[in-house]
């Protein structure tokens, strides 16, 4: 089945479904897939988006195409694993005005079971998708406590929460992202700071596409349509799927929503050998 993802150029920014107008929200890993998707997204939707990456220029990009569409957004590079440049990127902004929501995303993928991953492989994964978390929900906050609330919305994954294969390092990571995600609902209940989390199943992304030509060069089609058909739904998801519930669950429609992950799975986690 082919799929594509669709261009901001195809979008408005007069969106008529849930508005962010007036509000500051950060997106971690702004620059590619699935946070570049929710940048464009946001965008469309009233936001001023603050794209940041460790990819100053793709990030850039990111931001001249929200530009040209007549969007408000502004790249920042910073690396999310070291936690006084991020402390600084957030103070920065913060200077501009309150930050209303905070997107994870920021993340990378390892491909192993437990015995082909090395410390280092194992430390760097964790590094980035659970400590830069850390990081960005610990300079958020701060801001957020002191106006009033906010929203933030982590990126976590179906591997968090049930078994695949040759995941390990990245599947433990993403049930971190989860558990991290209840317990900073639990404790900020009080601040009126919302958390939640999205848990996709394969999404089509660069990742998928540079996956599939390093490792079958020449059976690039045939093994995405393998990969697609695995999941229940026929198909993977797109960047702007996810885009769409990460804008429903950052708006003040749901403002009584928190404490949750949420499924983005096309069926698998229900539905499989079904």
């Amino acid at each position: 089945m082919e799929t594509r993802s669709v261009p901001l150029k195809n979008t408005t920014l007069n969106s008529n479904g849930f508005r962010l107008d007036g509000k500051t929200v950060v997106v971690t890993g702004g620059a590619s897939g699935i946070g570049r998707a929710i940048a464009l997204r946001f965008a469309t939707s009233g936001a001023r988006v603050c794209v940041i990456d460790i990819r100053a220029k793709e990030a850039e990009d990111t931001v001249r195409e929200i530009s040209e569409a007549g969007g408000q957004a502004s790249a920042h590079e910073c690396d999310v694993t070291n936690q006084e440049e991020v402390r600084a990127t957030f103070q920065a902004l913060a200077k501009r005005g309150r930050i209303h929501t905070l997107v994870n995303n920021a993340g990378i993928s390892h491909i192993g079971k437990l015995e082909a991953t090395t410390e280092r492989d194992f430390d760097r994964v964790f590094e980035v998708n659970v400590k830069g978390f850390y990081n960005c929900m610990l300079a958020a906050v701060e801001n957020m406590k002191a106006n009033g609330g906010g929203v933030i919305l982590n990126m976590a994954s179906i591997a968090g929460s049930s078994g695949l294969a040759d995941r390990f390092a990245y599947s433990t990571s993403k049930g971190a992202v989860i558990a991290m995600t209840f317990s900073v609902a639990k404790d900020y209940l009080a601040c009126n700071i919302r958390c939640n989390c999205i848990s996709p199943a394969r999404v089509h992304t660069p990742f998928v596409d540079g996956y599939l030509h390093q490792h079958y060069p020449g059976r690039e089609a045939e093994m995405f349509g393998e990969l697609s058909h695995s999941q229940p739904i026929g198909r993977m998801a797109e960047p702007h799927e996810v885009a769409s519930l990460a804008l429903y669950l950052c708006s003040d429609e749901a403002s009584f929503l928190t404490g949750v992950d949420y499924p983005l799975d096309g069926g698998f986690f229900n539905l499989r050998g079904q």
